[in-house]
């Protein structure tokens, strides 16, 4: 099965699958040398979308997971189409679906890259599940420097919470849901759930989306007892790809194996 992100990120969507999935045998990609996909152009996420997907699908894989909130948002009508009987799954759909599940009066926050907002996919998603849903979907662009840099709790994470999401949880008409719209966002849960306070749902995409590809692949699963690994690749930078996965997947060690690959 493959994965791939703009870049470490992902990685919590590969620990959900290997959690409900664990024979299956999982083939991560991180796109690290053009990260991050949130701030560039439609056209040109869709072309490096395509691209992983083509390197991946080269591989013999037999789903697609698109692990990148953004390239989920704008790529997956042209990934299906350059792979007709591919499984695709992208992480937007898993999450508006745990979304229109989750919030109790239907007023959903979406924490997502600048990318993934423009693209107003969380609103057509969550809106196709749950009509009348009122959506607020909020750039939070320094959380993936946040997550990326290790800094996942602490003062700073909690000051650039209340700068980007503070006043969407205030009084009884706040946000009653939130989503963690970017694969990197999982990693400042605590923060992020102190924030939004007790009464709030977080929604986290990587669970999510475990859970419907557990859907998605019913009768198609790895045998049991198949042993599933992970194969990592990386197309910059894998000693510190290396480090994020190794907290993700203690058990391949502090510095497991990436590979480096060219897209």
């Amino acid at each position: 099965m493959g994965i791939f992100d703009s870049g470490v990120g992902g990685l919590t969507v590969a620990a959900a699958i290997r959690r409900s999935m664990p024979d299956e045998q999982l083939l991560y990609l991180g796109d690290v040398a053009r990260q991050p996909y949130g701030t560039k152009s439609p056209r040109t996420v869709t072309r490096y979308a395509v691209q992983a997907a083509e390197f991946l699908v080269e591989k013999g894989i037999k789903a697609l997971v698109v692990a990148c909130n953004t390239a989920s948002a704008v790529a997956l009508d042209a990934i299906e189409q350059r792979f007709p009987g591919l499984p695709v799954l992208g992480v937007v759909e898993a999450g508006a679906d745990g979304a229109a599940r989750a919030s109790p009066q239907g007023r959903i926050v979406v924490a997502a890259t600048e990318g993934t907002c423009r693209s107003e996919a969380y609103e057509r998603a969550i809106a196709r599940r749950r009509g009348g849903a009122q959506v607020r979907c909020v750039p939070c662009p320094l959380f993936v420097a946040l997550a990326e840099e290790g800094l996942t709790d602490g003062p700073i994470v909690e000051s650039v919470a209340r700068h980007y999401l503070g006043s969407l949880f205030d009084g009884s008409q706040g946000g009653d849901c939130l989503v963690l719209g970017c694969t990197h966002f999982p990693l400042l849960a605590p923060a992020l759930a102190r924030l939004a306070g007790p009464g709030v749902t977080l929604v986290d995409c990587a669970e999510a989306t475990s859970a419907m590809l557990v859907r998605l692949l019913a009768g198609r699963e790895a045998p049991r007892g198949n042993g599933g690994g992970l194969r990592l690749i990386s197309t910059d930078a894998p000693e510190r790809f290396a480090r994020m996965a190794g907290r993700l997947f203690p058990s391949l060690g502090p510095t497991p194996v990436v590979e480096l690959a060219d897209l």
